[in-house]
Formats: structure tokens, sequence, C-alpha cells
């Protein structure tokens, strides 16, 4: 195929992203548009599915009008999510329950449950991770049907966030390996397939769940009338794709073992390829949209997160000025902190687990701390210890990944919107002691999913070769500046100590 486009789309936590990329895999066109999240309950996190969806359609229409993209050229179609995202569907694909994100808490008591019948070694053993609620959409399953049972029984299939893109797109239920395996149903290494002894000793009937493909697999053609509107063909082949952070690591050329990359973005993910796992209960493991690999991940699920609220909540006033003048609150907010504040935050050090945490911890009750507040304590200095604080877990996971890899990192790639921030990413590097290497584009995860069409379709015989066909530009090499390694260690050793200290009072204080 020597002309057309691929259409990329990535729905992320409050946007939906999409990207151009021709053929030849080089980028056209990238828009995005928010979309609001529903919070019905304290604790409760759901996409709402038809403001996403509109986004979606916007984001088409943007491509022709802003873009002067020629949609009739676009060849196939590629799906990345967030995940999970838990969805309930009747069998004419109508949405029964909308996602449920990874940061929902309300399945803390069925995540118990989980734990009591299948045992938290042997879920672990078949399925390369922990139970969690929310994080983990088997937990979400379970509490449809322990609180809405009518809902359950309704239920004709469960799904993630591309199951429902494709349902949408094509009318076929399906979802990949990489979502898959973020549900603690699916066996993560080696089998492929749904786990019978799970599904059963977990109450789940597997009757319900959705059929599995690679990620590259076309599970569809396009018959959306309200796409085909849009401007895009009907009949365009629809890829099934895959987990937001693999197919940003995809597009970011994380194909193989020992490559790795931090996405920085509303949570902050460490992955790392491998093709022979040793699955460490540190990480979340999941299968790779490159065959035959997987990919550890930590992920820091609230430090982008920890950024927006402190914004919103403490620098109203930076938020105001920054709008004003046209540029970024988070790049005024974090340069006065790099001029205000100093290496260490004035002595704070920030915990990051604002909703629960998921590596290293695992934790649906931790919640964020300052730590080393006092009269002196500046506004600049919280925000500084918010950005340090995603450095020190970043450091934690990275240590983590040295010792069960046995390989030494020197050098990490940077993508997602956080990548740009100059002074964050300074700190990373400074606090970890690895150089950070920031590619220009900030989102990578929409480009991943058309290349997955482009395979799905045949313009690249492999993804190796789609990886190689992506421009990849390092914005800025940032390395580690060796003058504030002390502090930074005594800091870093603060940081490490702060959960175990704090785990039994998080649990008091639910």
């Amino acid at each position: 195929m020597d002309s057309g486009y691929l259409l990329g789309v990535d729905v992320g936590t409050q946007s939906v992203k999409t990207a151009i990329v021709g053929v030849d895999g080089k980028i056209k066109g990238q828009v995005a548009e928010s979309y609001r999240l529903l919070q019905e309950a304290p604790g409760y996190r759901q996409i709402d599915s038809e403001d996403m969806w509109n986004a979606f359609l916007r984001c088409i229409r943007r491509l022709w009008k802003e873009m002067e993209i020629d949609l009739a050229e676009v060849k196939g179609i590629g799906i990345s999510c967030l995940c999970p995202g838990l969805t309930a569907f009747d069998r004419k694909g109508n949405v029964l329950v909308n996602p449920i994100i990874y940061s929902d808490q309300r399945s803390i008591a069925e995540a118990e449950e989980i734990k009591r019948k299948a045992g938290e070694d042997r879920i672990f053993e078949i399925t390369a991770n922990h139970v969690m609620s929310g994080a983990m959409s088997g937990t979400s399953m379970l509490w449809i049907k322990n609180h809405l049972p009518q809902v359950y029984q309704k239920t004709f299939c469960f799904g993630h966030v591309n199951t429902l893109m494709a349902v949408r797109m094509t009318g076929k239920f399906a979802i990949d390996y990489s979502n898959a395996s973020y549900t603690n149903l699916f066996e993560t290494y080696g089998g492929y397939r749904w786990s019978d002894e799970l599904c059963e000793k977990i109450g789940i009937e597997k009757k319900k769940l959705p059929p599995l493909m690679k990620s590259c697999d076309v599970v569809g053609t396009l018959i959306a009338e309200d796409v085909i509107e849009a401007g895009i063909p009907r009949g365009v082949p629809v890829v099934i794709g895959g987990g937001d952070t693999a197919c940003a690591s995809l597009a970011a050329g994380i194909v193989r073992s020992g490559d790795v990359c931090d996405s920085a973005g509303t949570t902050d993910v460490l992955t790392v390829c491998v093709t022979e796992p040793k699955f460490d209960k540190g990480f979340i493991n999941r299968c790779h949209v490159v065959d035959g690999a997987w990919i550890y991940q930590g992920a820091l699920s609230h430090t982008g997160a920890a950024l927006r609220w402190i914004r919103d909540e403490m620098c109203v006033d930076l938020k105001a000025a920054a709008e004003a003048l046209g540029e970024n609150a988070y790049d005024l907010m974090t340069e006065r902190a790099e001029i205000n504040s100093s290496p260490g935050a004035n002595g704070i050090v920030f915990l990051p687990y604002m909703y629960g945490e998921r590596s290293p911890v695992w934790d649906s009750y931790a919640r964020g701390v300052f730590f080393g507040l006092s009269l002196d304590t500046k506004r600049d200095d919280l925000v500084r210890a918010v950005l340090e604080g995603a450095a020190y877990g970043l450091r934690q996971l990275l240590e983590l990944a040295e010792k069960t890899t046995g390989k030494t990192f020197e050098e990490v790639c940077v993508i997602g919107g956080g990548a740009k921030s100059e002074v964050w990413s300074q700190i990373k590097a400074d606090i970890t002691g690895k150089n950070m290497a920031a590619l220009d584009v900030n989102d990578m995860a929409p480009i991943g999913a058309a290349l997955l069409a482009g395979v799905g379709i045949g313009c690249f015989e492999t993804v190796y070769d789609a990886a190689e066909c992506v421009k990849r530009n390092i914005y800025k090499r940032f390395s580690c500046d060796k003058s504030f390694e002390e502090i930074y260690r005594k800091r870093f050793d603060t940081y490490k100590k702060l959960y175990p200290q704090l785990k039994n009072l998080y649990r008091s204080n639910y």
C-alpha cells in the first residue's frame, strides 16, 4: 500500500486523543478533545461513555477541518485505551455500566473476596498480577454481580474501553492480550487464554468475557453511521489495539528486551520490555502489543493528577494568570518552584498516593502525604515536593526493574505530556541518577494504535517494521546533576520509609 492514512484513537483518563499517520509511518496530525468523568459517589470513577464517544467524533471532524486531512484516505483504525476501564454490555452492544476505571475504589471488599476465594499466590501464579480494586477489572465485575445482580444477569459481555470502541465502530466484541492482562482472569504468561480455574473460583462466568485477540488483529469493519458521516469510509478495517502505555511504548520504540521508557501523564508509568519474563510482585505485568514480549510496568497512579490537584486547589491565581497570558499554568508553577524552592523542597517529602496506589505498594487505602511541613513551608515548596515525589517513586521502580532484569539502565526515554516539563525532567534525572531523553511528541499512544492498524491491514510486515518507521526526535536530554546527590539520597530514604510506617494507619483511617 503506497498511499493513505492510518487513524489511531486513544481514550485516556479525561480526553480522547487521535493521530493520523501515513502508511509510511510519518505523523501527519494530532488532535484531542476532553470528556467528563462521572463520580456518582465517593470512590466512584467512571467514564461517561456517550460524552467520550462525542469527543471522539469531534476529534475526527477537527482532523478534517483543522489539519485538512482527507478522511476518505483512511485505510485502517487502531484503538488505544486507559486500562482498565470495565464496561458491561447487553447482547446488542448497549452499555449497561459505564467504564469503571483503574482508580475506582468501590470494589475494595470484592478484592478481598477474590483473594479469599482464589488465594493471592495462586492468582499471581496464573495472572502475574495482584488483586486491587479498580486496577484489576475482575474486582469490578464481581462488584456488579454482588451489587447489581439484575445488571449482571443482563450482561452479555464484559470488556474494557477498546471493547467499547470496537463495539461502537464494528458491532463486534473483542479484547486484546494487553488489556486482558489487567482482569485477574487471564493467563498472562504462556496460556493467552481466560483461566477456567479463576473464573470458577471467583464466580465470573467465562461466557461473559470477550473473545481474545492479538493487538494487530482486525476485529471488524466500520459500520458506525456517525463516524461514516464524519468522513471515514464505511468498511474501513478496525484493529483492536491495546492498552495506552503499551501502545505508547510501541510508538516510542520500546519493542525489544531491555528497552525502557517513562510515560509521564495523569499517571507515571515505567515500562520495561522483556522476552523472558521473571515477574515481580512490585510491578503490574502484562502482555505487550508486540508478539512474544511482555512488559513490566510500574504505575504511579496519580503523579500528574496530584500536580493538577495542587494547581486547581492551591494555585488558582497562577492558573488565572497563565490563562490571561496564554501560557501553560504548569510551566508557571514549576518555574516558580525551581526559583523559589530548592532541591529537597525545603524538607518536604510527598507521597503521591492520592487515591490508593498500584506499584509498588498495591494498597487501595493509601493516600497522599506531605511530610515535614513547618511554618517556613511555602507554596512553591509544596509544588516542588509533588514533582520530587513522582521522581522518588520513579527511582524506586527503576531500582526494582534493575534488580529484576539484572540490567543497568543508563538512559530512560520519557514520553507523554510531562516529558516537555524541563523542570520536572531535570528533577527526575537528578533524583534517579539516570539521563532522561524527552521525546518531542507528547501523545504517543494514538500513534502506537495507528501503527498497530498498519500492521493489521498489511502496511507493515511486523510491529518492528512499524516502530522503525516512526521518526523520534529527542526534544531534550537531561543529565543528572551530581551536586544534589546527597540531599536527594536522604529524602529518598525518607520517602521509602514513610509508607511502611503509615500502612496500618491508612486502613484505620478509612
